[in-house]
Order: structure tokens, then sequence, then C-alpha cells
């Protein structure tokens, strides 16, 4: 299957091209960058504008045989000089060289709990990071001194972020630019799926038969900051926290230690086993009725329900302080639904953290059974 590349790897496209023609003054009709997965991305380049003080370009996204909605939107970079006094006059550092922000299409941040502080341009860290090393890239090259305005923008983003859940995240006004790694790389639900069974096969295989499991990176990198967990004891369930656990009793597991986000764990106080956003998403029903048992008022309840994310619903429980409680209530929930679908086949804890807060809530035998994996 052929892969695509990230609405981050087009913007730092764009704006590479358009720096070159900037301070070259010659034409550029394609450009290379490298993305952080190592790999080469050769983008033509669209729809270039010039005058003396900027230049815009464009590369359309195609998101290879695993296309999403921003497939065949073009994603321009507007690239100009700026005067030192808009440099200072700027939210970002003076001493910066590379002013990066949002235009027409591209989203802004209006909720916590996000890549972005609120206010900012939803693109993410590492498409900045990207646009920041192309740019410099050139910078560099042509030996310029001064200061450059990166602008991104998508003409259908506005049109493009209602069939997302840019909305319900708080991000207004156009798509975010996202990537992590700078490809998108094609995979069908099934072979997530396989790939999943594959890892737990390879524990089974090295004799693990106590394992950790995450739905994603965030999982691993909080079990690694605040336990120092080996990762190569981890699984990935992506979503599928229940066809996990089902592999996992059909392949001898012993023992699993679930750790997520309250993101996706939250759905899991419901009996959701497919995590997806596309298969349920009433994060914030379920805070709103766990914070109700907890003994928050309903004023605070009624704002839960009205909450973007679960950053901003917790807030409120803890203002009211009863994140204790709360926590303890939601692990109990959860608790119940993860051993009603392991049946007594395999042994389930769980932690539940939040990026903001660390850790939210675990199941009793949580932390007993992380040291049995981790010295299993």
């Amino acid at each position: 299957m052929r892969y695509g590349f990230t609405t981050g790897s087009c913007s730092a496209a764009a704006a590479k091209a358009a720096t070159y023609m900037l301070l070259s003054g010659k034409t550029k009709n394609s450009i290379t960058i490298q993305t952080p997965k190592g790999i080469d991305f050769n983008a033509d380049i669209v729809d270039t504008k010039r005058s003396e003080k900027e230049v815009t370009c464009g590369v359309v996204k195609d998101g290879g045989d695993d296309p999403d909605v921003t497939t065949g939107a073009v994603v321009l970079a507007t690239v100009r000089f700026m005067t030192d006094e808009e440099a200072n006059g700027s939210n970002d550092a003076s001493d910066r060289r590379i002013f990066i922000d949002g235009g027409e299409g591209v989203g802004r941040v209006c909720s916590p709990g996000l890549d972005q502080p609120v206010g900012n341009a939803a693109i993410n860290s590492v498409p900045r990071s990207m646009i920041e090393k192309e740019v410099l890239e050139v910078i560099e090259l042509f030996d310029y001194k001064g200061k450059l305005s990166v602008i991104i923008s998508v003409p259908d983003g506005e049109e493009i972020a209602k069939k997302t859940f840019n909305p319900r995240l708080g991000i207004v006004g156009g798509i975010s630019i996202l990537g992590t790694s700078g490809i998108v790389e094609p995979m069908s639900m099934q072979a997530i799926k396989d790939t999943i069974r594959v890892e737990i096969k390879q524990q089974v295989a090295m004799e693990h038969l106590k394992i950790a499991v995450a739905p994603g990176n965030y999982g691993m990198d909080f079990m690694k900051d605040h336990y120092n967990f080996d990762l190569d004891k981890a699984v990935k369930c992506s979503n599928f926290i229940g066809e996990t656990i089902d592999m996992a009793a059909e392949l001898g597991i012993q023992k699993l230690l679930l750790a997520g986000h309250i993101g996706k764990l939250i759905k899991v106080a419901g009996g959701i086993m497919n995590t997806h956003s596309k298969e349920a998403d009433c994060r914030m029903e379920l805070m709103a009725a766990i914070s109700l048992k907890a003994g928050c008022s309903a004023a605070s309840v009624e704002s839960i329900l009205n909450c973007l994310n679960t950053t901003e619903a917790f807030a409120f429980i803890k203002k009211e302080q009863k994140e204790a409680l709360f926590g303890e209530i939601m692990m109990q929930k959860i608790a119940f639904y993860l051993n009603k679908r392991a049946a007594g086949k395999v042994m389930i804890e769980c932690i539940v953290f939040s990026n903001e807060e660390g850790l939210i809530g675990e199941t009793d035998g949580a932390k007993a059974l992380l040291e049995e994996i981790e010295h299993g």
C-alpha cells in the first residue's frame, strides 16, 4: 500500500519552497524535505504568488492509500520579510528568526488541553519544528540575517474542518496541521488488529505472560516518565481494548495492565471497548455522571456536559475538590467492564492519567502488577 504525507509535511515543504524563492529570486517547481520518519518528501509546488517582500507556495495534500478528509486540499505557506519592530511586537520570543502562525483555513485553539496553548494556531509541535528546520536550512544557505514570518493557510480548511472533530475539541476556523512522523502509513483496521496479535504472540514467545498495554504513545510515555517502565514489555492496542483483551486471553496471557489517557479510558467506564471517536464519544456524559455520583454540584455537572475535552471537564471536578472520589468511582466502573470482558480468563489492572494532572486513578493492584511485569 502507498503511504502519503501529513499536512505538517506539506506545510514544511511549501514553506521551504517559498523561502527559497523569496531569498533567491528564482522559481521552484518542486522541493524535497526529510520527514521525521527519515523518508524524503518530494513535493510539487503549486499556486505560487510572488512579490518583492513575500512569496506564497502551495503543496497538495496526498494521504496515499489511507486518505482522510484533507486529501486533495492545498496547503499554502506565505513567507515574508519581517522588521525588527514587528518581531519585537509579536507574542513570540524577539530573538527568534522564524515566526510561525496560521492563516485562512487553519484552526485556532480555544480550549485548554491540546498540543498548543489557547490562542495559538492549531499547528502542532512537530509540524512547527519541521517548518522551522526547513526554513532555517534555506536561511543558512543564503546567509540571511533577518527575520521571516511564515503563515500556513488552507483555503478550503474551514469547510473541511466541519467533517472533523475539531469543533468538538475546541479548535475553530479550520483544520489542524498535524503529524508526528511526517508520513501517513496506510493501515486497515484488520491490519492494526493483526499487528496487536503479533505483538502479544511475541510477548508469549518470550515467556512474558504478564504484559502492559496502552492505546498509544501517551500511555507508553506516561509509563516511562512516571514508572521508568521497560517499553519492550508493552503492547500498543490502539482503540481495540476489548479485542486486545480477547486476544490476550486466547494466547495465554495471565495478567494485563492497561494504562491510558482519560480521554480514551473514560469510555471504558461506560462499557465501550472500541474507543475510536467514530464508534462512540460519550466522554462528557460519563464524566458528568461520575462527577454527580462523586458529589459535584449540579452547576458543575451541567458545565461538564458543555465541555469540549476531558481537561476542561476535569477542572470543574478539581475545583470542587472531588478529584479523588471521582477517580475512585471511575476506576470501579472501568474495572467492572474490563473484568466482564476478560470473563475470568485474564487478571486485569488499570491506570488512568492525564497530561496535565498526571495520575487520576488506578485499580488496587495496578502498581503491584507493574512491578511484577517489570521484574518478571
